[in-house]
């Protein structure tokens, strides 16, 4: 712990602000925007024809399972009845009148394919036309890219926020939120919640890390604003989240309850900037954090859930006007004081619009309306939030047109070829090379039996597929003749063996590594590779604080993630068919002397070096 503490005040002290010219304010003391005059008259007749009900409904993004609005499995249909109280989420819908769902693959069983995604967003609008107050949906979804992705088959695959922050280009950023953007439209998708705008001063950080652009307040300002930009421009909401900063934590808030230490003035520095950035790109919305934040809130509430932070600060000082989203209202950072009845509650309170994932959704609603009914929430403070959520809506278009599909855009837009030739040129600017010694790489032309093994994380939305054996097939394509073995993040001495083995008679191996820590046994494999003398190739598929653990790797390179778009690249860097061009967005402590630096941020070799 100590260590840890060390390295993240020694990031947290090189953190340099250059967002003036990304914000063009710095600093607590600038004045608040000043909120454009709206032309409000539709919206508020819409508004006058809700009962208190809808009005309450509009509120809440919750989740649900199953694939269709109307005829999910019997099995999701079991499990909605469970959790929700209904089948399906259009009976969700004609129940509580909720103002938006959110979309999530795997457990949530909602994600199969473009085609499935769109009939689901269909009929999600049709259940939410035929309420008495017909309002469209503004549906939802976390596709941050990189490590969080939920549209995996069929959708273009973009780099995650810190290899874009490798790759350093804004046009790039804002591109990839445009073309993001555009394939989520194309779905009936209008709300992402992305970008990430926390800065990952903390390498121990277990829920940011590789979500964030980087440890600099000022290059993630410039990178959060164009892609906010980009989203906004393909006509989807974006979100800046984790207000007020998630980037100094060693605790995730889905288990806990955070705290940031940060000084007034190290929030001002630090946190700040990007979010300041953002609302300067005229960004929609913004996402709560469940931490404690003491020098904003000396209360210790948590910050979804503080009229200090969302009023005094967002709105107040940072002149916020657009829609503030709770983060996740089942995460533990949110439940350590109160019940699930008084947590939407306390947020609204405290200056939220949309109450996202309620852990039990008629709790929440019935909650919600218990104290607007007795007075303690007024219902001019009601019609304030929906009146905001209602602007969202009619911004992207869901109020004065068809909230529905097109095949035919779908078809030419989602996953289309320009969009994927993009994305593979946009990702091949990302990765890193941090070690190169006695020029180990590019591979030679009588290196082509090469050993690809280590760890393999599954795809974020394809646990079928995964890091190893997918990063051979990229060596395969570019007429390499490899093996393949996964070995995993915790290998034991009979995977080490075998990987030993596998070593002799190849040209060279590659061998992945995620999150390698002191005791890693990661650590190990690599060690007793380099003993056989064949030439190693490193590549971190994650973090790329791996090599102050690894010793001296002849070569070594960071991909930021593990998806295909990024083994492709790293691939195409090992070969030389490209050159490395990433820079480290983070700087990289010694294993050994946390305090010292091993690779400063900006670090990064190219094949002429």
């Amino acid at each position: 712990m100590q260590d840890r503490n060390l390295s993240r005040r020694t990031v947290l002290a090189s953190a340099t602000v250059v967002a003036a010219s990304a914000t063009g304010v710095v600093g607590a003391a600038a004045a608040p925007a000043v909120a454009h005059r709206r032309d409000d008259r539709h919206l508020r007749r819409i508004l006058s024809t809700m009962s208190v009900e809808a009005k309450v409904g509009q509120l809440f993004v919750p989740y649900f399972y199953g694939t269709s609005a109307t005829s999910p499995s019997q099995y999701d249909q079991e499990r909605n009845l469970k959790e929700l109280g209904v089948r399906t989420v259009a009976e969700l819908i004609a129940k509580y009148h909720v103002g938006g769902v959110i979309y999530f693959s795997g457990w949530a069983n909602n994600i199969q394919d473009p085609r499935q995604v769109a009939a689901l967003s269909d009929g999600v609008q049709r259940a939410s036309l035929a309420l008495p107050t017909p309002v469209p949906s503004l549906i939802s979804i976390d596709q941050e890219h990189g490590a969080n992705v939920r549209i995996g088959s069929g959708a273009t695959q973009l780099p995650g926020a810190m290899a874009l922050g490798a790759g350093g280009s804004l046009s790039d950023a804002r591109t990839a939120g445009r073309i993001s953007g555009a394939e989520l439209a194309a779905l009936g998708i209008h709300q992402n919640f992305a970008p990430v705008a926390d800065v990952n001063v903390n390498p121990a950080n277990p829920i940011i890390n590789i979500r964030s652009f980087g440890a600099d307040p000022g290059e993630v300002s410039r990178m959060v604003a164009a892609q906010v930009r980009g989203y906004q421009q393909a006509g989807v909401v974006a979100c800046a989240k984790h207000f007020p900063g998630h980037g100094d934590t060693a605790e995730d808030s889905h288990t806990g309850l955070p705290v940031i230490t940060h000084t007034r003035e190290e929030w001002d520095r630090v946190d700040a900037p990007p979010f300041r950035a953002a609302i300067a790109a005229g960004v929609d919305s913004i996402m709560t954090a469940h931490l404690q934040v003491p020098a904003l809130d000396p209360s210790n509430e948590p910050a979804t859930l503080s009229p200090a932070i969302l009023q005094g600060v967002l709105r107040g000082e940072l002149g916020f006007d657009g829609v503030i989203v709770t983060d996740a209202l089942n995460m533990r950072g949110v439940r350590t004081k109160y019940g699930d009845d008084r947590v939407p509650v306390l947020a609204l309170k405290a200056g939220a619009d949309q109450l996202l994932f309620p852990p039990d959704i008629d709790v929440a609603f019935h909650g919600v309306l218990a104290a607007v009914r007795s007075g303690e929430i007024t219902e001019e403070r009601l019609d304030a939030s929906v009146l905001r959520i209602l602007r969202l809506k009619d911004k992207v278009g869901l109020l004065r047109g068809s909230p529905y599909t097109s095949a035919s855009e779908i078809e030419r837009v989602v996953g289309a070829r320009r969009h994927r030739l993009a994305a593979a040129r946009i990702t091949e600017r990302t990765t890193t090379l941090l070690v190169n010694r006695n020029r180990a790489l590019p591979l030679r032309r009588g290196q082509r039996k090469l050993l690809v093994v280590g760890a393999s994380p599954a795809f974020p939305t394809d646990a079928t597929r995964s890091t190893v054996p997918e990063l051979a097939a990229a060596f395969d394509e570019l007429g390499y003749s490899t093996v393949h073995l996964a070995t995993g993040r915790t290998p034991d001495a009979a995977a080490i063996d075998a990987a030993v083995a596998a070593a002799q008679g190849r040209d060279a191996v590659v061998v992945t590594t995620d999150n390698v820590g002191a005791a890693s046994a990661q650590r190990t494999l690599v060690s007793r590779l380099l003993a056989t003398g064949v030439p190693v190739v490193h590549l971190a598929v994650r973090n790329p604080y791996d090599i102050a653990h690894l010793g001296e790797v002849p070569a070594s390179l960071v991909s930021y993630c593990w998806t295909e778009v990024e083994l492709r690249a790293a691939a195409r860097v090992i070969a030389g068919r490209v050159e490395p061009r990433g820079k480290l967005p983070v700087p990289v402590q010694r294993a050994d002397a946390p305090s010292q630096v091993l690779f400063p941020a900006g670090h990064g070799l190219t094949y002429d070096d």
